[in-house]
């Protein structure tokens, strides 16, 4: 990304997104604010449609002591005669312009006269002259049509009146499927959204009345408009003047920074007498100060560097006679490969040595990329093989470098090979001395690894059979029980003890008592697995450790191994004749015989006294 993109990315981050953010927090908060005018409107007149229907049923309360104290009435209830008390309570409708007297007795209404739709009712016990209560009397002054109308006068709201499903009155014929659900929604009437508003006061007795009051929230959109237009138009001065500033900001920025450029390139082509302009004291003319301070020393360091590339070479040459003492085969052969690529600055290097059967090559390590050196470095190796001294060789654009690598520091055979190669240019003579010095120094080393190999091999094998010692099968049964308990696997554990062994050395001698040990350790080593671990335990006795193997299956490796010996014929040493021998075995497992290594060793020695106390020749699971 060119920095002017990154200039037009950081002006948009830091103006435009806070600005658009600015800009839709105002917008929202306006829409906001006329929405809770609106809903504050509704509220207002909602509220003012429930303090009539609570006026209309105060001022039913304040009559109902005068129609309920009427003496044809009372007198009448009172001597139950319901016919005349009826025909009164018409009379009093009609005389008082009631809109509806209801009598009701032990919740059960005994008559009611006038509109059915009356609602606002006040209510009235009548009592015997002992305080015995007759009933109750209910009276409303107003109906549903005529508090419909006058909330509509009054508040300019819509409204319809419910007794449960059953409309009593309304406003708006077009309200009829409104439900007591939908308080609080919008609803759309003759293309008109209107908010819903709901509240269900008390009414006669049965009645269940709910009013809905529906209206337009009244809003100033004139003053909402002309404040989205100056905040719009503010933001937009905003903008313009941002970006002003930006265009200047950029230009001012790209001179300068062309001046840095130009210098650079100056730079880069090895002229260090390129300077830059420095203008005032800001940042850029302090980074111009430092840039052509920069370019005044570093003539100065080339001539360091110099010095300095001597110094790396001493330093190879300590690295390749601390070398001369590392026993780690592939680690030693890694920092000869990677310092030498180093050192000469070549492209590639490997190391190779000879495998097992000192025949093949292997390859023990590489540093770099051969892609395009591979056939000219191979020649060069092949050709110092062969040879037995350093071969160097170029070969159009590819010059390469091989050595090979002697035990010991007085020559002798070679056992491997190290090389570098590279691209576009020889090598020097200073590179090259520095390069079979270091192989040389490498070639010692390996004269220690394989002393150390071969102490490291024979500290834990036994001379006598070529099985792992004691302390490997230490080492072997410790971390296989660690395994097997880790991962939830099986370890079986096989001891196997020769049979009157003692007799064999006390009647033809210890060469012979070797031989059987040799022979049946054969057997041992040919009937495992590479994966088990088979060791001379102590004297006569073996042992085998069986990674995965459960207690049925070391029972029956014991008893194979077993026949075999007991099948072994051998020659007796310096007579006629063969000899034959026998074992037995103790046999044990992880689980369930033992649950660690102390318990594993005992239970299987036990199971091999037991073979060996009843009857020899003969393998014993653990108990």
């Amino acid at each position: 990304m060119s920095f002017r993109n990154r200039l037009g990315l950081f002006f948009v981050l830091i103006v435009i997104v806070p600005m658009m953010a600015v800009a839709v927090l105002l917008f929202a908060q306006l829409s906001q604010s006329e929405r809770d005018i609106g809903n504050a409107d509704i509220r207002a007149r909602q509220q003012a449609a429930q303090r009539i229907f609570g006026e209309q049923q105060r001022a039913a309360g304040d009559r109902i002591r005068a129609v309920g104290g009427d003496r044809v009435l009372s007198q009448s209830l009172r001597a139950n005669d319901i016919p005349r008390a009826r025909k009164r309570a018409g009379q009093l409708v009609k005389s008082q312009r009631l809109a509806r007297i209801v009598f009701v007795k032990n919740a059960r209404t005994i008559f009611a006269v006038g509109s059915k739709t009356a609602i606002a009712p006040a209510q009235l016990p009548l009592d015997t002259q002992e305080g015995r209560r007759i009933g109750m009397f209910g009276m409303s002054l107003t109906d549903a049509p005529d508090y419909a109308a006058q909330v509509r006068r009054v508040t300019g709201l819509e409204v319809v009146v419910r007794n449960g499903n059953q409309i009593l009155a309304g406003t708006l014929d077009e309200a009829a499927d409104i439900k007591p659900a939908s308080s609080g929604s919008t609803v759309q009437l003759d293309g008109r959204s209107l908010r819903v508003d709901a509240y269900a006061p008390a009414g006669f007795d049965g009645q269940r009345i709910s009013v809905f009051t529906l209206g337009i929230p009244a809003t100033n959109h004139g003053d909402i408009r002309d404040g989205r237009i100056v905040i719009g138009a503010i933001l937009l001065g905003f903008l313009v003047i941002a970006l002003a500033c930006a265009v200047l900001v950029q230009r001012s920025l790209a001179q300068q920074l062309g001046g840095f450029l130009d210098a650079a390139r100056k730079l880069a082509g090895g002229d260090f007498s390129a300077k830059v302009k420095t203008v005032g004291k800001d940042e850029f003319a302090g980074l111009g100060e430092e840039f052509n301070k920069m370019s005044r020393e570093l003539e100065g360091r080339l001539i360091e560097l110099k010095a300095e590339r001597e110094r790396v070479q001493y330093s190879m040459r300590r690295l390749g006679d601390a070398v001369a003492s590392k026993l780690d085969r592939d680690a030693l052969l890694e920092i000869v490969v990677r310092t030498a690529v180093d050192g000469v600055a070549a492209d590639a290097g490997r190391a190779h040595v000879l495998g097992p059967d000192r025949m093949t090559l292997q390859e023990r390590a590489r540093a770099g990329n051969m892609n395009g050196l591979s056939s000219v470095v191979g020649s060069v190796e092949a050709d110092a093989l062969s040879s037995g001294a350093p071969r160097d060789a170029t070969h159009g654009e590819v010059s390469a470098m091989a050595h090979p690598l002697r035990a010991g520091a007085g020559g002798g055979a070679a056992i491997g090979v190290v090389s570098v190669g590279r691209s576009g240019r020889a090598f020097t003579q200073n590179e090259r001395e520095l390069f079979h010095y270091l192989a040389e120094q490498a070639g010692r080393s390996m004269e220690s690894v394989e002393r150390h190999e071969t102490a490291t091999r024979e500290s834990i094998t036994d001379n006598l059979t070529g099985l792992s010692n004691r302390r490997a099968f230490d080492d072997a049964l410790t971390g296989e029980l660690e395994r097997a308990r880790r991962f939830g696997g099986t370890l079986g554990l096989v001891l196997i003890d020769l049979d009157n062994f003692k007799a064999i050395n006390d009647t033809y001698g210890h060469p012979q008592g070797d031989l059987v040990l040799r022979e049946v350790a054969r057997v041992l080593r040919e009937s495992s697995r590479e994966i088990d671990h088979p060791a001379r335990y102590g004297g006569e006795e073996l042992a085998l450790v069986l990674p995965g193997t459960d207690l049925e299956g070391a029972y029956n490796f014991a008893e194979r191994v077993r026949e075999r010996i007991e099948a072994l014929q051998l020659a007796r040493l310096g007579g006629v004749g063969t000899l034959r021998v026998t074992a037995s075995c103790g046999v044990a497992a992880v689980p369930p015989t033992a649950a660690d290594q102390s318990a594993l060793v005992a239970a299987a020695d036990r199971a091999l006294y037991e073979a060996k106390r009843s009857g020899k020749n003969k393998s014993v699971r653990a108990r």
